[in-house]
Formats: structure tokens, sequence, C-alpha cells
């Protein structure tokens, strides 16, 4: 019961957040703009998709996402989905450990996590960069 209540009490504070943040305004004006919010999910979407269907193509030739260290013939379907997890997770730099690329995917794991890990700061600056040019004209 306690653990209900507790869920219940975290999702009306997660959504209240949500939308303070996505229609509160600050200074007179809210800069939260839908357009680079959609574009950024697309975007990550994107790169998630796209990196997921490198690992999954390349599991193919020799370039293997290791599931708990250990090296196993999985079904296609599976290593799909294998593919898509490892790539959402290292996409987030979150990293887990559980499924672990070798061979060239180590280096195509750097590169996601540093997309990753760049685009947060570089939509923040192309809503600061719009904000500037609003308050020029």
């Amino acid at each position: 019961m306690v653990a209900v209540i507790s869920i219940l009490l975290i999702v009306i504070l997660l959504i209240g957040s949500l939308y303070a943040f996505i229609f509160g305004k600050a200074h007179q004006r809210s800069y939260f703009s839908y357009e680079i919010f959609y574009t950024l999910l697309a975007v990550y979407f994107t790169v998630l998709t796209s990196f997921a269907c490198l690992y999954f193509v390349l599991s193919f030739q020799g370039v293997l996402l290791l599931d708990d260290g250990k090296l196993t013939k999985l079904p296609p379907f599976e290593t799909l989905a294998h593919s898509f997890y490892f790539s959402g997770v290292t996409l987030m730099t979150v990293g887990y450990g559980d499924i672990t690329p070798i061979g060239w995917g180590r280096l195509l794991a750097l590169i996601e996590s540093l997309i990753g890990y760049i685009l947060p700061p570089a939509f923040f600056l192309k809503i600061w960069q719009g904000k500037g040019e609003r308050d020029v004209y």
C-alpha cells in the first residue's frame, strides 16, 4: 500500500514538474520551444536507430555484443533487440555493462556515447542563440 502511494506521488510530481517546465513562464515568456524539443527527440531516435542497425549488421561481420561477458549465438530477432538496447543505453551514457562490445564495436560505442553527451548542450546553445537573436530585433 505504501509503495502504491509512493509511486502515485512520484508520478504526480513528475507530471507537475514537466508541466511547469513546458508551460511555465519565466521572466514574462517561456524559452521552451516545441520545435527544438521535437527535433531533439527525432535526432536522438535517429541516432539510436542508426547505431542499433550498425551493431546489428556488424554482428554478422564479427563485431559482437557480449551478453554478461559470454559469447552466445542468438537468433537474428534477439540480436536486433540486443542492438537496440545497447544503443539506447550507450546513447544515454548510462552504460550498464551487461552487454559489452568487442572489436570495432568499442570504437562505435565511444562515438555514440560522445554524440549522446554532446547533443543536449548543442540544443541548449541553439535555444540560447535563438533567444539572443529575438532580443536584437
